[in-house]
């Protein structure tokens, strides 16, 4: 994670505000109770994290179109920009820990943490 955080430290995001920049990016707009799921975050902490993305003009929130106690969440322009400048640096670095741990261990790895994530819930 070192090389990661510092890429992050240096656009000026957590690893939990990217986990959820990345989760809209991928998925598009949705309810906070699904990006915390996706995100792997606890509700309380995305409140926080999705105030703090929300002061920086990263996402954007509006009332749920059904239900008006509910909310939808997008990513911004400018939330989608900080993805595209800096999406090819993690999946290089992805990539170059799959090298290191070969195929077979990083799918091992893999399957490890997702039991853990199913463990979880």
């Amino acid at each position: 994670m070192g090389p990661i955080r510092k890429m992050l430290a240096d656009v000026g995001v957590t690893e939990q505000q990217w986990r959820v920049l990345r989760v809209l990016n991928e998925e598009g707009p949705q309810e906070p109770t699904h990006i915390a799921d996706r995100a792997c975050l606890l509700l309380p902490s995305l409140t926080r994290i999705l105030q703090k993305l929300e002061a920086k003009e990263l996402i954007l929130r509006r009332v749920h179109p059904c239900d008006k106690r509910r909310q939808i969440v997008d990513i911004s322009d400018k939330g989608k920009q900080i993805i595209r400048d800096n999406i090819q640096v993690t999946i290089h670095l992805a990539e170059d820990l799959r090298t290191k741990l070969g195929p077979e261990r990083h799918e091992a790895l893999l399957d490890l943490l997702n039991e853990l994530r199913d463990l979880e819930t």
